[in-house]
C-alpha cells in the first residue's frame, strides 16, 4: 500500500480579488498561508517519499508551508534535471551545482512539472470574474467556467487540461506509488479535479460538480492497482 495526498493551494491574492488567474503567477494571501499550514498539519504523520508541484509559486508555496508541518523534519529539495540540449550555461550549471550528496535519509525530492499547472484561462486572465460577467453574460462565463469541453478565448477547457495532466499521473506518479512510495502533490483546482476524475473514475457530468477546496487535503490510498479514499 502506498499514499497519494492532493492538495489544492491556500487562497492566493487573486482568487481573494475575484480576479481569474490561471497561469499568472500570483503568491498566496495570508489566509492562504494560514490554509497550506492548517492542511500540512492534517497532514504531518503520514509518510511522504516525494513530492510534485505545479511551476506556480502558489502551489510551491502550500507545498512548503504544509511540509515546514511534517514531523519528519527532512528538508524538500527541488529536483533540477537537464532534459534537452537548449539550455544555456547558467541553466546547466544550476543543474550541476543544485545536487545534494545527501543519501536521501534526511530530505524529500520536490519534482517541477508544468503539467501539474492550472486551467490556462487565455484572454481572460486577470480580468474582473463579475465585470466579465457584466459584460459576457452569466450563461457564457459559466460555459467558460464550468463546461467540459468549452474552452475560454485562446485558454483551455478542463477536457485539455486534464489531457496534461492525466498522462502525468499515470506516468510520474502512479509510477512511484506503485514502487511503494508515498507522494504529495500540491497543484490547482482544475488539474486536481481532472487528476481525481480519472482516480474515482467520474463522468464528465459528475466532474463538473466536483468542487476543490483550498488548503484541504484529499488521501488515497493505492492498494493492489486500485484506489481506496480516506
Amino acid at each position: 500500500m502506498a499514499t497519494l495526498i492532493l492538495m489544492r493551494h491556500g487562497q492566493s491574492m487573486w482568487n481573494a480579488a475575484n480576479l481569474f488567474t490561471g497561469w499568472v503567477d500570483v503568491p498566496l494571501t495570508n489566509k492562504g498561508i494560514e490554509e497550506a499550514i492548517e492542511g500540512g498539519k492534517e497532514i504531518s504523520s503520514l509518510p511522504i517519499d516525494e513530492v510534485h508541484v505545479s511551476t506556480l509559486v502558489r502551489a510551491q508555496m502550500t507545498a512548503m508551508l504544509a511540509l515546514a508541518q511534517h514531523e519528519s523534519g527532512k528538508t524538500p529539495i527541488f529536483q533540477y534535471s537537464k532534459n534537452d540540449d537548449s539550455m544555456s550555461e547558467n541553466e546547466s550549471r544550476m543543474v550541476e551545482w543544485a545536487q545534494s550528496n545527501d543519501t536521501g535519509e534526511n530530505t524529500i525530492p520536490v519534482y517541477v512539472s508544468w503539467q501539474l499547472n492550472e486551467r490556462m484561462y487565455g484572454d481572460l486572465q486577470g480580468l474582473d470574474k463579475q465585470e466579465t460577467r457584466d459584460k459576457f453574460g452569466d450563461d457564457q462565463v459559466h460555459i467558460w467556467r464550468r463546461s467540459y469541453d468549452v474552452p475560454p478565448p485562446n485558454g483551455e477547457s478542463l477536457e485539455l487540461t486534464a489531457a496534461r495532466t492525466i498522462p502525468y499521473l499515470q506516468s510520474s506518479i502512479i509510477k512511484s506509488l506503485e514502487e511503494g512510495k508515498n507522494v504529495f502533490v500540491a497543484a490547482h483546482g482544475n488539474s486536481l479535479r481532472s487528476m481525481v476524475m480519472s482516480i474515482e473514475g467520474l463522468s464528465k457530468d459528475e466532474v463538473l460538480k466536483l468542487e476543490i477546496p483550498t488548503g484541504k487535503p484529499i488521501v488515497y490510498d493505492r492498494i493492489d492497482g486500485g484506489w481506496q479514499r480516506r
